[in-house]
């Protein structure tokens, strides 16, 4: 299978790390042109000790510049840093009282200034709401350390940047929730034209010619009228694949930025390397002019591994009917997609089983239903019940979780 594009950026929260780096920037420049030409309320240099302040402003220099790379991308923007730049921050804050002895009697700008907005904005970005609360929360609790008697301009400033914070990290959560719908509207809106495109070259080859084949083998009789209806089987499986439009899934959002990303992946290859599958793709070539098949309009998707142990139990529980029930049997295929397990159930319209029959089979050495159905999905973690009432046809059950359980070992195989 050709591999299609791999990674398609769409992310709302590009410039908003684009401007967390010119913010981070330009703060620092504020808070060391801040420290050189500020004066106290009576003229004189702010700075008792001024190597302090020269210090931690030379390192707060270096600390932005070599660390640009990483506010450029949530991927980037990695919790250690942001653990670090967080520290970095209250760290000058507290720092504050050392350089100015009259920090604490004045509401005078600390060391890093409003260059602290940018640690607490970098969490609200990264991870939203609840790390900007989080964040802020610390730069609050210096603050009010670092004043000693907090003024009124003191809660007010440290409450602006508590609730601009979260806003802020509220947005981005909604920014991403947005994304999200509208990248998978358009994975919804390119694989349905494709299913259209499909179907349409299918329509003017494949089924054409499968549907000629069977009026005139019907008209031919003898030999050709067997080709024809063979013809007509696999005119009505392929119809019944094109229309279910089993187009293999995407996966959207799956960077650390939840939403900066969005990833299409050949078939069978799912989120972080786990392999999933549409059960209907299994299931949709068993139709046919004697089998019907019914099944949701959505992907019902389970770990390929289950989906393909589970599709080997319905083939295996088809066999039963062709072998028992008779050529002329009518079988019917019904996929349920519960929110917690998948439930496929066959049905036939033969003469059912006599009381008893499965378990002399058993004891008999013939364990087709045993290992092919019931033990494939005891292995999953589910269950396979049957049903059947001599005269009127068989049912078979059969349910697996989501989260099946695979063992090891392979199932047996049918009778």
């Amino acid at each position: 299978m050709a591999k299609r594009e791999r990674v398609v950026r769409m992310s709302v929260e590009l410039p908003l790390w684009r401007a967390l780096t010119g913010y981070r920037v330009l703060t620092m420049i504020y808070a060391v042109l801040l420290a050189i030409f500020g004066k106290d309320d009576f003229g004189r240099q702010r700075f008792e000790r001024p190597w302090v302040a020269v210090a931690y402003l030379a390192f707060l220099f270096v600390w932005t510049l070599a660390t640009l790379p990483k506010v450029r991308s949530a991927a980037s923007c990695t919790k250690r840093f942001l653990g670090a730049d967080l520290v970095v921050a209250l760290t000058g804050i507290l720092l504050t009282p050392l350089a100015d002895f009259d920090s604490q009697s004045f509401d005078g700008p600390t060391l890093p200034s409003i260059w602290t907005a940018g640690s607490v904005l970098a969490f609200a970005i990264k991870g939203g709401w609840r790390w900007a609360a989080f964040a802020s929360t610390f730069v609050a609790v210096a603050n009010i350390i670092q004043r000693g008697e907090p003024s009124r301009d003191t809660y007010h400033n440290v409450l602006l940047v508590w609730v601009a914070s979260i806003a802020i990290g509220y947005v981005v959560e909604v920014a991403r929730a947005s994304e999200r719908t509208l990248a998978r509207a358009l994975e919804i809106e390119a694989a349905t034209r494709e299913r259209e495109r499909l179907a349409r070259d299918i329509h003017d080859s494949v089924l054409q010619v499968l549907a000629m084949v069977q009026r005139r083998g019907t008209a031919l009789g003898g030999e050709a009228a067997e080709l024809g209806r063979m013809a007509g089987e696999q005119e009505v499986a392929l119809r019944t694949l094109v229309s279910s439009g089993l187009v293999p899934p995407t996966r959207v959002s799956e960077d650390a930025a939840e939403g900066a990303v969005v990833r299409t992946v050949d078939e069978g290859e799912g989120p972080g390397g786990d392999a999933t599958c549409d059960l209907r793709a299994l299931l949709a070539p068993h139709a046919g002019a004697r089998t019907s098949f019914a099944e949701p309009g959505t992907p019902v998707l389970l770990p390929a591994a289950a989906a393909r142990e589970l599709a080997a139990a319905v083939s295996a529980a088809l066999d039963n009917v062709r072998v028992h029930a008779g050529a002329a049997a009518q079988a019917w295929i019904l996929v349920e997609d519960e929110p917690d397990e998948v439930i496929v159930t066959v049905r036939d319209d033969g003469p059912g089983i006599p009381e008893g029959r499965l378990a002399q089979a058993e004891g008999e050495g013939r364990l087709g239903v045993a290992l092919s159905i019931r033990g494939r999905l005891r292995d999953l973690g589910g269950t396979a019940e049957l049903i059947s009432v001599p005269g009127q046809g068989t049912e078979v059950e059969l349910k697996v979780p989501k989260a099946p359980r695979v063992s090891r070992g392979k199932a047996g195989s049918a009778r």
